[in-house]
């Protein structure tokens, strides 16, 4: 059975943030995530080089300065786990948290780590997000699934499985792959997540089958 979460005036990028936290806390430093070898303590030293580190977090953009970023996530793992958590739940004032940029930036970057915590766990359930939060991250989709196909070469459309007759291109072309999900599951997906809940794919055998292998993500 889904988990139902919903809406408080509290922005989704927040809630996102706040539950990524608590979940963090709940499961424990050592936990697994979806992000290869990474446990929670990688993670969440990872959104806090991001956010609190510019020199620190280069290597996340660009792949030749690695070795900064590694060692700046050393060196904020070295903290008690929970005085971590305590810190990413309210970071205060940084780059990402200015008005315009925090939703732009963290939302689907907190709500897909979210789920990388969630569904590293076994026996994991999907969410089922309220409406507003789904047309939330739809509106983002379109954008980002186009920035992490950018090497596939494909035409891509996005189809949302909860508001029919809802899609959007994302690549220009004949014959397009048409990916159909709630909107928070095509985020996934195109974020590079194989762990997914009632997504299909529609097209010409090869280019699905292509976009499904490729190296999806940021």
């Amino acid at each position: 059975m889904a988990t139902v979460w919903t809406v408080t005036d509290t922005p989704l990028v927040r809630r996102e943030r706040h539950a990524l936290c608590d979940t963090a806390l709940e499961l424990g430093p050592d936990a697994p995530t979806l992000c290869g070898d990474w446990t929670a303590r990688d993670l969440v030293a990872h959104l806090l080089v991001r956010e609190n580190s510019m020199i620190g977090a280069a290597g996340i953009a660009f792949s030749p300065l690695a070795g900064l970023t590694e060692r700046a996530m050393a060196r904020a793992a070295r903290a008690p786990f929970p005085d971590m958590v305590t810190k990413l739940y309210d970071p205060g004032l940084t780059p990402y948290r200015l008005p315009g940029v925090e939703r732009l930036t963290n939302l689907l970057e907190y709500f897909v780590h979210h789920e990388d915590l969630r569904r590293a766990q076994p026996g994991w359930e999907p969410r089922e997000l309220p409406a507003a939060d789904e047309d939330e991250l739809w509106r983002l989709l379109p954008g980002s699934a186009k920035l992490a196909t950018r090497k596939v070469g494909l035409p891509i459309v996005v189809r949302r499985s909860d508001r029919p007759g809802r899609e959007a291109t994302v690549r220009k072309g004949d014959e397009p792959v048409v990916v159909t999900g709630r909107p928070s599951e095509l985020v996934l997906f195109f974020f590079g997540r194989d762990q997914l809940d009632d997504v299909t794919f529609d097209g010409p055998p090869t280019a699905t089958a292509r976009l499904q292998e490729a190296d999806r993500g940021f």
